[in-house]
């Protein structure tokens, strides 16, 4: 039975105001309307934007809804977007080629709309525009893209503080290079590493390659202010993680210039965040700034430095190696889980210093902090080793609270034949509470097919 245009734009718009992405893609590949008008007239994609709904606007997008359709009082769905604050929903709206598509002057209204909110301020704004004098409500929200933002909540609108970051997407979409001073002045006051805000303003100067923007760069590595140099460096680890291909010449140039800026930076904030942009390339530096800075008092700069003594599948120096050991001792849990996951076998490829290893990762095992004990019992299962100090470790982690550490210590079990394996996975618990992608949860499987083998 087909459904007729009225039905299914009924289900089209009770999908949308629920957010029901299933039945809103299902209703649009039926012949749904991607511009059916909701209950107040307007485009549904009005709707999901009013509900920040990015996933619903999403596929509205995706199945033809114009965000570029002007409303009746002048507004189109891209800059009620902009509206919202939310930088997620502004980057699903904006569709692919803005740049093209968008006619000067709708570019601009959008870049004048984010700014204004921005130099504006979102409590300000909302004042303005509901009349409210009651105190705002703020709370931290989680964006999709795995940043968090402020959410302000008055006068019955609700609106995100993400209108930094929108601009700055947008000028990077409309081709826009602003001078990196203006970029940074728009997050020096959040300080926020998982901030919207901060992300997209340390992001988006990291794509850019010339001698101009790396004099701007360098610059601030001299500046007194320590957020500053601090914001330098997450530049630094943009540029050094993403579109490094086919750029071996400035690769080489950054990681000189973060191995020359690791060994001056006073500040243990700044530092670790240098060499966190550094580690990991190859530097012929790399295991003595870490040697130099294995006392460091900021836990920090000591969590990087266990990995600048670290390189997968390569030998430590005896010096190295020691200063490693000795930080399976380290007063703080970030620092010895760091050490625990470090000495696992890929990163332990020197047959010499397994057995220090091995003695390090039962203590670590037994540690009291449980992410060490994660990370110490996933680098103990990598090992072949079947003593009897690593089975009866194994063992006795299946009286753990956490599921997670029960299934790797009987996945270990499994990997080594033990006869104990059975028990252990009843000690699990239900299996498919974990991931189906999950490859310790098939170690009864493959254990119980491995002795009817042997039996065979």
């Amino acid at each position: 039975m087909t459904d007729s245009p009225s039905d299914l734009a009924d289900r089209l718009a009770g999908a949308v105001t629920t957010g029901d992405t299933d039945t809103v893609r299902a209703c649009l590949e039926r012949g749904a309307a991607p511009d059916t008008p909701g209950p107040d007239g307007l485009p549904l994609l009005c709707t999901a934007v009013a509900r920040l709904d990015h996933s619903t606007a999403e596929v509205l997008v995706d199945g033809g809804a114009d965000q570029d359709r002007e409303l009746p009082d002048g507004s189109t769905p891209l800059l009620r977007a902009v509206d919202t604050g939310s930088p997620t929903l502004v980057l699903t709206m904006l569709g692919t080629e803005p740049r093209l598509r968008l006619s000067e002057t709708s570019r601009q209204q959008l870049l004048d709309l984010a700014r204004h909110w921005f130099e504006t301020g979102v409590v300000e704004e909302l004042r303005h525009r509901t009349g409210s004098a009651e105190p705002a409500v703020e709370r931290r929200v989680d964006e999709p893209l795995g940043d968090t933002i402020e959410e302000v909540s008055l006068g019955g609108r609700t609106v995100r503080d993400g209108h930094g970051a929108i601009l700055t997407h947008l000028e990077w979409a409309f081709g826009l290079f602003p001078p990196l001073d203006e970029v940074m002045a728009r997050v020096v006051p959040h300080a926020r590493d998982d901030d919207s805000n901060w992300f997209a303003a340390t992001y988006y100067p990291s794509l850019r390659r010339g001698p101009r923007i790396w004099a701007a760069l360098t610059s601030l590595r001299r500046r007194p202010d320590p957020l500053h140099r601090y914001f330098l460096a997450q530049v630094m680890q943009h540029r050094n993680r993403f579109g490094t291909v086919d750029r071996a010449a400035d690769l080489a140039q950054d990681i000189d210039f973060l191995a020359s800026w690791a060994l001056e930076e006073p500040e243990g904030r700044v530092l670790a965040a240098v060499l966190d942009g550094y580690i990991g390339h190859g530097h012929p530096e790399q295991e003595a700034i870490g040697l130099r800075y294995v006392g460091h008092p900021d836990p920090r700069v000591r969590d990087e430095v266990v990995w600048c003594l670290s390189r997968e599948r390569t030998a430590r120096s005896d010096a190295a190696a020691s200063a490693l050991l000795g930080l399976v001792r380290d007063p703080e849990p970030e620092v010895r889980a760091s050490v625990a996951q470090a000495l696992g076998p890929q990163f332990t490829p020197d047959r010499r210093l397994e057995p220090l290893a091995l003695d390090a990762l039962l203590r670590l095992v037994r540690d009291e902090n449980l992410d060490v004990r994660r990370r110490a019992a996933e680098s103990l299962s990598g090992y072949d080793d079947r003593g009897a100090a690593t089975l009866a470790a194994f063992v006795a982690l299946l009286d753990e609270d956490d599921a997670d550490l029960r299934l790797e210590a009987a996945w270990a079990l499994a990997r080594r034949d033990d006869p104990r394996t059975e028990a252990a996975y009843a000690r699990v618990g239900p299996l498919d509470a974990f991931s189906e992608h999950d490859h310790r949860t098939s170690g009864l499987w493959q254990y119980r097919a491995s002795s009817r083998s042997d039996q065979g």
